[in-house]
């Protein structure tokens, strides 16, 4: 039934204009956006072709997961990039984390970071 449907994911923030100038100014991703609903909408245009929405929500509260992974071919220039555009990297107990936040023991090398409104997105860099 579903099986040829373009489907697309999508996450709630607490304030488009800031979601608007991270994704597009601090990540770099092209952003469209759009009316509709409360507040508009932004469509974050992603490398892969895919397209994730982005709407506002009143009294949101962030995802305690990865809602968005952007996987890179060298983890150590993207976070160095990133921290210098004012991104700060997550520490979590229990993770073997290096100095820029990089955990390396188990899978891919992932960093995880936050959006303005707290959804965590990582960049990871695959085998």
């Amino acid at each position: 039934m579903l099986t040829n449907s373009k489907a697309f994911s999508g996450f709630a923030v607490t304030d488009l204009k800031k979601a608007k100038e991270f994704y597009g100014g601090t990540l770099g991703l092209r952003v469209t956006e759009r009316e509709g609903g409360p507040g508009g909408l932004l469509t974050l245009h992603l490398g892969s072709g895919a397209d994730v929405l982005v709407y506002p929500k009143p009294n949101h509260v962030a995802a305690n997961y990865t809602v968005l992974n952007f996987p890179v071919s060298d983890i150590d220039a993207v976070v160095e990039e990133l921290t210098r555009r004012g991104v700060t990297f997550e520490r979590y107990a229990g993770f073997d984390q290096d100095d820029n936040g990089v955990m390396r023991a188990h899978g891919p090398p992932i960093a995880w970071f936050t959006d303005p409104a707290g959804n965590t997105l990582a960049v990871l860099q695959p085998d």
